[in-house]
């Protein structure tokens, strides 16, 4: 505290005290405004970073579906365009899905291999059924979209737990049949 007197002023002892004017208890915040604060952070997580909300909030196995069969759209559509045929590959073992253009070199094929979308963990690629030839359940399986605007026909079963998704990749058709069950189009 300063005390001014008319020519000289004085300081008082008790203007430098190291005592609290309030108690300690009062300094802080309390449950509810933190809990409050931290709520809101993480609903503008939610909004701003759709990243944070597909990985929370997304099924797998729909990811993946869509996934395919917009990727299957857009090779088409590219190939037609390009005037260049494209490959869609898929690895049953490794859970990888690329694609690269049939006049890519090797390098340029691994390149694309690593940049590969992955499936998740609990979605599997139960088998590839390419038209007139055998069901592959193992391995790897390419389908094929021709310059000409047809793909090769194939059957893509896909599984997460009890739920099951057929695809058909038609080859006239520009969209590809989705099924949300098993459905066998194999000829016995």
């Amino acid at each position: 505290m300063i005390i001014r007197n008319s020519k000289i002023d004085i300081l008082q002892p008790s203007a430098f005290s190291l005592q609290p004017k309030q108690p300690a208890s009062s300094k802080g915040f309390t449950l509810i405004e933190l809990s409050v604060v931290v709520f809101l952070i993480g609903l503008m997580l939610l909004i701003a970073v759709p990243k944070v909300r597909d990985t929370m909030f997304s099924d797998g196995l729909k990811t993946t579906v869509n996934h395919l069969a917009g990727t299957a759209r857009e090779l088409r559509s590219d190939a037609v365009r390009n005037q260049v045929d494209y490959i869609l590959h898929l690895d049953l073992d490794n859970n990888l899905i690329w694609t690269y253009s049939a006049d890519m070199t090797p390098e340029a094929r691994n390149e694309m291999k690593k940049r590969a979308f992955k499936l998740r963990e609990e979605v599997k690629i139960l088998d590839v059924y390419l038209f007139g030839k055998e069901k592959i359940t193992d391995g790897e399986a390419l389908i094929m979209f021709s310059r000409k605007d047809y793909m090769h026909p194939a059957v893509v079963h896909l599984a997460q737990k009890d739920q099951r998704f057929t695809l058909v990749f038609e080859p006239f058709l520009s969209s590809v049949r989705i099924y949300d069950k098993f459905i066998n189009f194999q000829a016995e």
